[in-house]
């Protein structure tokens, strides 16, 4: 398979077949489709995170279309640059990426039946956070969140949260003002790339878009440290990964929808807006596919791995050509909880170059470049294979086509569902870069 991602386009659209957690087929179905009018590159990767910071908001006012979809109406709140503590949580974010990116990883083309269907729709902040409302408990308490394919687990801040600023600055959870919540009080923590949050596990009604999830566990965060949480837009997070990555095996709340009958299709999908002259951040939709927001048809892959949404992929094409780094299989997730594209160092570095891309210098690099940099175009001089020239120098252990840049692994090991763990050596990707640079 090979996969084209539009840089530069105006809208991105994902579509993720559900499961089939009541399916005995072993290989599960996926389906993803980014749609854009820009110039396509495609790429692939030893492994691969494709990054779409989904989270979601909506106005609670709801609407029917002729077309029998549920729409919720929605206005796009714009960037204040003077807004410090946003910036800074963006910085913060990117940093937080790179620590977070080496220990997280390691069907029809129409709607069907209408009423079968549930759209909620979503908030663009940034291009970096998409976030929806949904409601919590009888009758419904509102609350923010992330849709993050990423994790998945659903929590919002308990009104027993008492020591964290950040449950001050959001919308909390009332368990005594809900008719239909059940108490179950077991602990829950939960380790993010930006941030941690802590609390128990309660049950209540979880509202999403006209649906009504019953007695969906869920936890309830006492404790939001640091400014991640304090300036996000979102109040908590509704993951839609896998049973088989969620803290205290709590079922996911897309699992209920289908268990309890209230769609029809086991589909979920994405429309993310990227037009910053628009009020509509996006939608997400249950139950099918908004045929406004795609042409032609899907292409789908099966899910490889249960736990996220992940996949094989093909090579990483630039200027369509093969670049060759996949030649021992690649293996990709649609992570809808980050606004970034990672890979290999290596494949990220030519990408960039490509597409003009600048950066700050690392110190590493410039060591590198100090030490090895005649060195390396000495080799590069004598032809040798560029993959091959970081080991040779002693900063890779393996050649770059055999897992130089094994920086991303899939957490979920068969048989004893526990993180990879990844050893990361930041000399050897400064070298891989290097090495992009001084070819060019």
């Amino acid at each position: 398979m090979f996969l084209s991602v539009s840089f530069l386009g105006f809208s991105i659209y994902i579509c993720l077949l559900f499961v089939s957690i009541f399916s005995h087929h072993h290989t599960l179905p996926f389906s993803c489709l980014f749609s854009s009018k820009a110039v396509n590159m495609g790429m692939s990767m030893n492994v691969v995170v494709l990054s779409l910071f989904v989270s979601s908001l909506l106005l609670s006012v709801v609407t029917a279309s002729d077309d029998g979809l549920v729409r919720i109406g929605l206005k796009k709140k714009k960037f204040d640059p003077n807004n410090r503590l946003a910036s800074r949580l963006e910085s913060e974010d990117r940093q937080a990426l790179i620590a977070s990116m080496q220990e997280k990883y390691g069907l029809h083309n129409n709607l069907g039946d209408h009423e079968d269907t549930d759209i909620v729709a979503l908030k663009n902040y940034m291009d970096a956070q998409y976030y929806g409302e949904i409601g919590v408990g009888t009758p419904p308490q509102k609350f923010t969140v992330i849709f993050d394919t990423g994790s998945s687990n659903l929590w919002v801040p308990s009104s027993k949260c008492y020591f964290s600023v950040a449950c001050y600055f959001h919308s909390k959870y009332k368990a005594s003002e809900s008719k239909t919540y059940k108490k179950n009080g077991k602990p829950a923590s939960i380790q993010y790339g930006t941030g941690a949050i802590s609390g128990f596990f309660s049950y209540d009604n979880v509202q999403v878009g006209n649906l009504v999830v019953e007695d969906q566990e869920f936890i309830e965060t006492t404790k939001e440290p640091g400014l991640i949480f304090l300036a996000a837009k979102f109040d908590g997070i509704l993951g839609l990964g896998f049973k088989e990555i969620s803290v205290g095996k709590a079922v996911p709340v897309w699992y209920n929808m289908l268990k309890q009958g209230l769609i029809k299709e086991p589909v979920f999908s994405f429309w993310l807006n990227r037009n910053v002259g628009e009020e509509v951040g996006g939608e997400i939709v249950f139950g099918g596919v908004d045929p406004d927001h795609y042409k032609g048809k899907h292409t789908y892959v099966p899910v490889t791995q249960k736990g996220y949404w992940q996949f094989d992929m093909g090579d990483v094409l630039i200027g369509d050509k093969p670049t060759g780094f996949c030649a021992g299989g690649c293996a990709a997730i649609a992570d809808s909880g980050t606004s970034f594209l990672a890979g290999p160092t290596t494949v990220v570095t030519m990408i960039n170059h490509a597409i003009g891309a600048t950066g700050v210098v690392s110190q590493e690099c410039k060591a590198v470049v100090q030490q090895y940099g005649q060195t390396i175009i000495d080799l590069l001089l004598a032809e040798t294979q560029p993959q091959k020239i970081c080991s040779q120098i002693g900063l890779c252990t393996f050649d770059g086509a055999h897992g130089v840049s094994m920086g991303i692994e899939s957490v979920v090991e068969e048989g004893n569902g526990k993180s990879s763990g990844v050893q990361f050596n930041a000399m050897c990707p400064a070298c891989e870069m290097a090495v992009v640079w001084m070819q060019n």
